[in-house]
């Protein structure tokens, strides 16, 4: 089921009427029955797939704590999460190449054409982190399997995140709701602006994106910079309203998801931009795999910090993908924060001469200009599509301009001045910020007019543009 259709829209607010008619002791499984349809929507194979996932790992989680091969339990349960991963995700690019060296005709990867596992990345990191945390003392297992299945399969974060913690999605499933008003129109406010971001500018966006890919080998070097400076704001814009309909959904039944972005393109540097930008994923590598392997590695001094963000980052790379691309995508990031963190005296004393004002742009430049080159990797199809663009990149015969007015709709540029603006009074200038969100909240008739005025339009342009599909990026992983 599409979750950018009215049909979608409609049974979730539904469901949220339900839910709060419902006695508290049947809501989680009223919740779990519905991400389960929700799931089977897309392909009925992966829904039995991730029951027998989910017990799997709940079963090992009840055993943990008072098992007397704890260690062996623990270690036998991750290399499981991470065979089914690797099986359904990178069996094209890990696992059937090598029966192809010895000439046997077996290819894995079609298991994934018959199980469509989307959404494995998120619900196997899910996985992962509850038996981590089980392990090491920092949470109870979970004793009510449908809460468990609930928090591997809650739909609207299903297909693109935010990834969630046990420890914070889990206890407030044991919370005796009530109706909230005021939280459920803020829930829905949340995603209409979701909705927005990703109708309204992403899928406007996209159409420039997919036909320069398609046409790297005739495309020009003016197409191919914007392409560049395009692409950060196509996959915020995409990836953060979907981040938005989840929390904003999710809200609705009571249930506050762990947040994905906080004005990222703000961040001065790299390892800021990361704690801004797709949060939930940065924070779970950096909790399970970067602090881990550091104090695994602390005899080493500061080389530990070092080896352990190369290893976190190249996974983070691996997560998105099955290619080369994916990991050089890590490796980059992974050189960015090195980089950083060993010439942080240097550039410190460099840049404490420049004005704040200048300074503080410049990093932002800096920063963001990076990462549109590594999303080149991000998007290319594979290795030779890179080079290819990076070596097409200076042949320009045309107008950066002309381009922007020919290909790039005015409304979706209008829409993204209009939010920068918005997250730049959230940034820079916070008190004039919080004078207009007073002067938006009040309670009086003319601010109540503005309001609905906005929400009216923003219905109205969703409404226009509704029949243009594009899925989320996000959603392949």
């Amino acid at each position: 089921m599409d979750i950018i259709s009215i049909k979608f829209i409609g049974l979730t607010i539904a469901a949220v009427f339900v839910f709060y008619l419902l006695n508290h002791r049947y809501r989680v499984g009223f919740l779990a029955i519905l991400s389960c349809g929700f799931i089977a929507s897309f392909n009925y194979l992966l829904l039995p797939y991730i029951i027998i996932y989910s017990l799997f790992n709940y079963y090992l989680g009840k055993k943990l704590p008072d098992s007397k091969r704890k260690i062996a339990l623990y270690r036998a349960g991750i290399i499981v999460n991470i065979v089914q991963l690797v099986i359904l995700n990178y069996a094209s690019f890990a696992i059937d190449p090598v029966f192809q060296l010895v000439d046997w005709n077996i290819h894995i990867s079609k298991l994934s054409e018959i199980i469509v596992p989307i959404g494995i990345s998120y619900f196997t990191l899910q996985g992962i982190g509850y038996l981590i945390n089980i392990k090491m003392g920092w949470e109870k297992p979970e004793t009510n399997f449908p809460g468990f299945l609930l928090y591997i399969v809650f739909f609207p974060k299903f297909l693109s995140g935010p990834i969630e913690r046990s420890n914070h999605f889990l206890p407030q499933l044991k919370e005796n709701q009530k109706f909230n008003k005021d939280q459920v129109s803020d829930g829905l406010r949340v995603a209409l602006f979701g909705f927005l971001k990703k109708v309204a500018i992403a899928n406007q966006l996209a159409p420039f994106m997919t036909d320069v890919f398609a046409n790297l080998q005739s495309a020009d070097g003016s197409s191919l910079w914007l392409l560049l400076f395009l692409l950060p704001l196509y996959l915020y814009f995409d990836f953060s309203g979907y981040t938005d309909i989840a929390i904003g959904f999710a809200r609705m039944f009571g249930i506050n998801l762990l947040p994905n972005f906080e004005r990222p393109f703000f961040a001065q540097n790299v390892t800021t931009f990361w704690k801004k930008f797709h949060i939930s994923l940065a924070s779970w590598f950096g909790d399970y795999i970067f602090r881990q392997t550091v104090f695994k590695r602390r005899k080493w001094g500061i080389y530990a910090s070092m080896y352990a963000v190369f290893i976190t980052w190249t996974l983070f790379g691996i997560w998105h993908g099955a290619g080369w691309n994916f990991m050089i995508l890590g490796l980059l990031q992974a050189l960015a924060i090195n980089y950083e963190y060993f010439s942080r005296k240097w550039r410190y004393r460099l840049f404490s001469k420049w004005p704040s004002f200048i300074r503080i742009w410049f990093g932002r430049g800096v920063t963001y200009l990076f990462y549109g080159v590594s999303l080149i990797f991000f998007f290319s199809p594979d290795l030779s599509s890179t080079f290819i663009y990076f070596s097409k990149l200076f042949s320009i015969n045309n107008s950066i301009v002309t381009i922007v007015l020919h290909e790039i709709p005015y409304s979706a540029i209008v829409l993204m001045l209009l939010y920068f603006l918005y997250e730049l009074l959230q940034e820079d200038f916070k008190d004039t910020y919080n004078k207009l969100l007073d002067v938006w909240s009040r309670e009086v008739k003319w601010n109540r007019m503005l309001r609905w005025t906005v929400y009216s339009s923003i219905l109205a342009i969703l409404f226009v543009l509704s029949n243009e599909v594009q899925q989320f990026v996000y959603a392949q992983f």
